[in-house]
């Protein structure tokens, strides 16, 4: 509770107090950040002085209502030269030597450096997360969408995958794999969820038509957004408002994500099944999972990981795994996508092989949603 959290920062920070010298300055700046400012200290000496203090962390144990706790303590530290512009850039340096010392295992020192690779990354993810952060505020995220393709009915209406891009500023389109990680790792992904189900469901409102030329729309979700009740909640409201839209909307979870959280995936996919709602199990094979976990899974598509579809001309171990995901997906009643489909060899052979439907580069490119009105009234015509 806050009041025993209260109490350990008090017994901390007297801690922190008797461990520095007269001239050093310590603040507690955040929930459970504090910073030190040391002066006429080199790196060396403050090297030394901090690992004292780890060592007291370590060996301190807070102790309430008759119960010990042991705490651990994850320290960045930054040199203040003549490269240093302010404040402010020593802190972030600060904060990103931090940042890389809980991602090495926690409870230990990071000293920054310019050159240091993993500090590069870090500061490349915090920039994405600002930039994913204006996004989600100022609406600069747009919608494309994937053909997925029958391969037994050429005459079947398609499906779609939607997929998300973000537009910066100067027009530039960024890729998902440029900012999805990010959203990931500093819990983004659920608003990132919740603005393309919520687009997208405006964007059908607008444009009615669509829905009749199209099988469903396929809509990728987290793994963090699996767990989510409020954004579980969101959805349920947007079915409820849009009841004529709920039968053509898909969800897609990964193998691995419905794995790490089977109880909070099983309850998603079986509350939302109700309104209609169909799911796949995306890049099944990747985690090389048992084929048991999915006796436990609702889902009505399984989409064989494009990693064992893009060589399956070249590699008799893929084509292998191919043919037995297609083949225990359609023994368990589930509909086979194959994802990475990039040329027509690759398409003939998988329909050798019966799998349901493809996906890739080989079948259609992603494009914006908005020329889906345009494509399909061609169609039509």
């Amino acid at each position: 509770g806050h009041i025993a959290g209260d109490e350990m920062l008090r017994e901390l920070s007297a801690l922190f107090s008797k461990q520095l010298r007269q001239r050093d300055t310590l603040a507690r700046i955040g929930g459970d950040e504090f910073a030190i400012l040391m002066e006429h200290c080199g790196i060396t000496q403050a090297s030394h002085s901090i690992e004292t203090l780890q060592k007291l962390v370590n060996e301190f144990r807070f102790t309430w209502e008759g119960v010990s706790f042991s705490v651990g303590v994850s320290i960045g530290m930054t040199l203040i030269d003549e490269t240093v512009i302010n404040a402010t850039d020593v802190q972030k340096k600060a904060d990103l030597a931090c940042y890389a010392a809980k991602d090495a295992g926690r409870n230990r020192l990071h000293v920054y450096q310019y050159n240091d690779a993993g500090i590069a990354i870090k500061e490349g993810e915090l920039l994405w997360v600002n930039k994913i952060r204006q996004a989600l505020d100022e609406d600069h995220f747009c919608l494309y969408v994937q053909a997925i393709v029958s391969l037994a009915d050429a005459a079947a209406l398609r499906n779609y995958e939607v997929l998300i891009r973000l537009q910066t500023p100067d027009g530039k389109i960024c890729q998902p794999g440029s900012f999805l990680p990010a959203a990931e790792r500093y819990n983004l992904s659920q608003q990132v969820d919740q603005w393309v189900i919520g687009h997208l469901f405006m964007w059908l409102k607008q444009n009615p038509e669509v829905l009749t030329r199209v099988g469903h729309f396929a809509i990728n979700l987290s793994g963090q957004s699996l767990g989510d009740k409020a954004l579980l909640q969101f959805i349920i409201t947007k079915l409820e408002t849009h009841k004529d839209i709920a039968s053509q909307i898909m969800f897609e979870i990964t193998e691995t994500a419905a794995i790490s959280n089977l109880r909070d995936a099983t309850h998603f996919i079986s509350t939302l099944r109700t309104y209609g709602c169909k799911f796949a199990l995306d890049d099944f094979g990747s985690g090389l999972s048992s084929f048991a976990y999915l006796k436990n899974l609702q889902v009505d598509y399984l989409k064989i990981d494009g990693m064992f579809v893009k060589n399956i001309l070249e590699d008799a171990i893929d084509e292998a795994m191919v043919r037995s995901i297609n083949d225990i997906g359609h023994v368990m009643g589930m509909v086979t996508i194959a994802e990475f489909v990039e040329n027509t060899e690759i398409q003939q052979r998988l329909a050798e092989l019966d799998v349901d439907f493809v996906q890739g580069y080989g079948i259609g490119k992603p494009m914006p949603i908005e020329q889906l009105v345009k494509k399909t009234s061609r169609a039509t015509a």
